[in-house]
């Protein structure tokens, strides 16, 4: 309740939380809202402009794109926070356990994230859809394996750091049991800053499943989605422009919502960090 009252504070913050929600929950309702089913053809309506039927107007295949910007907010972003819960469930579980336990333990897990964080992320994506396939299953893993490293470092260091704190070391003394100072004392200090990094990751992975399907790794035909509307537009861009326009605007407004509620948050759970 304390958050949401500071977030009603910050206009950037708050008007941000309102698109996001607000596209989340016309994702949920697509299917009551969208005039028309997403992957209805209807050839004699190919390129069709702007009109009282057709919002937006439709695609090379007579397909109404409004309808399939809605239910593509199933794929792009309702994956992507899949996506994002998924990460953070193994990065803090690691980074908890690294932290906390320190010794050899800490040491493999603490080896085995520096050899997956000295690849570029972009080119170990590409890697290992290339080797796993195309299709978004892969997709999503392939973010997850890239990810989960750099939040157990992120966990691990914020471990160690409140692990030193006075009321730790005393439950620890008084020999309270792992899991109550885990659960008690260290995961309310950490959640914080696991809201701002998911926050902040979600419009990046946002970009990696548009920019896979764009190229033809990701989502495949028919099944709308954004970065996959854009693919299909690029060949008429210079005659139908508008096609690419408006999964493209989608994709911008929502990636700068993630990322400006981002930081609002971070200032919001450290004001020493705002910008002048």
């Amino acid at each position: 309740m304390n958050l949401l009252k500071q977030l009603v504070k910050n206009k950037v913050g708050l008007c941000c939380l309102i698109i996001i929600a607000t596209i989340i929950i016309l994702g949920i309702f697509a299917p009551y809202i969208a005039p028309f089913e997403p992957n209805k053809v209807r050839i004699m309506r190919k390129y069709a402009g702007i009109s009282a039927e057709h919002w937006l107007g439709c695609d090379h295949l007579g397909r109404d794109i409004f309808s399939r910007l809605l239910y593509g907010i199933r794929t792009t972003l309702f994956l992507s926070l899949l996506t994002m819960t998924i990460t953070i469930i193994i990065g803090s579980i690691i980074g908890l356990i690294s932290g906390y336990k320190r010794g050899k333990l800490d040491e493999i897990i603490m080896r085995a994230c520096d050899i997956m964080l000295s690849f570029p992320s972009q080119v170990m994506i590409l890697a290992i859809v290339g080797v796993l396939g195309v299709g978004i299953e892969n997709v999503i893993i392939a973010n997850i394996v890239v990810k989960w490293a750099w939040y157990s470092r992120m966990i691990r260091s914020s471990v160690i750091k409140y692990s030193r704190k006075n009321y730790i070391l005393f439950s620890r003394a008084i020999g309270a049991p792992h899991c109550f100072i885990i659960r008690r004392h260290l995961l309310p200090n950490i959640i914080s800053e696991l809201i701002v990094l998911a926050t902040l990751d979600t419009g990046w992975v946002i970009l990696n499943i548009s920019a896979l399907s764009f190229i033809g790794l990701g989502v495949q035909a028919p099944t709308a989605e954004w970065g996959l509307m854009l693919s299909e537009a690029k060949n008429v861009m210079i005659q139908h422009p508008m096609q690419m326009v408006f999964p493209g605007i989608a994709i911008l407004i929502v990636v700068a919502a993630f990322n400006m509620l981002g930081d609002c948050l971070r200032d919001i759970f450290d004001p020493k960090e705002k910008t002048a």
